[in-house]
């Protein structure tokens, strides 16, 4: 870069990719009465407030997966889903735990694809009656499988002190930073890997 790019704020090509980078923020719950809107929309708010990325809601009960192996995979809602993941080079994860691990509707979505998934980063925010870190480590192992980086820094929200009533979101200030910090991982690891694609 010449001395006039840097004077005048000419971006780098390393501020260029991570400012066209697509952070995809999958709510992870289809059930009647589900918080994990709330949750994805504060998650999108403290993002936003950022710039350093693009990021949206993607909620998988939009999509209408059928289960894995039980139709003919010609469904719009498989190729939708397709076609939006491979648009992304990120993802946040909101989690909920459900008998120790993820719910089945997060795990049919996960498997209803492969290479899409490959070669992105990906964080993850949990909630349950032990901050969801259950569900998270189970991830955690998927995502491996499906050669998605996945970041160290891990919020996770009690339902006992964050959720009014176990239904209205009001999270402690103290999660700010380590969503914060989450962000700056996934961004920096998207950035990296989207070399690799």
């Amino acid at each position: 870069m010449g001395f006039l790019d840097k004077l005048f704020g000419k971006p780098t090509k390393e501020e260029r990719q991570v400012a066209n980078l697509k952070i995809g923020i999958i709510l992870g719950s289809t059930r009647q009465g589900r918080v994990s809107p709330q949750v994805g929309q504060w998650v999108k708010g403290i993002a936003d407030k950022r710039g350093d990325a693009d990021y949206e809601i993607v909620d998988i009960a939009d999509f209408k997966l059928p289960f894995l192996g039980e139709t003919s995979g010609d469904e719009p809602g498989i190729q939708a889903w397709s076609q939006k993941l491979s648009s992304l080079d990120g993802f946040v994860f909101i989690v909920q735990e459900y008998n120790h691990s993820i719910t089945g509707a997060l795990k049919n979505a996960l498997d209803m694809a492969r290479e899409e998934w490959n070669n992105k980063a990906a964080g993850i925010v949990s909630y349950g009656s032990t901050g969801g870190a259950r569900a998270a480590e189970h991830l955690r192992g998927i995502c491996g499988e499906l050669k998605i980086a996945d970041v160290r820094t891990h919020p996770t929200l009690s339902l006992f002190t964050d959720f009014e009533n176990f239904t209205t979101f009001k999270p402690a200030d103290l999660h700010l930073n380590n969503v914060n910090t989450m962000l700056d991982e996934v961004v920096a690891w998207s950035g990296a890997l989207k070399t690799l694609r």
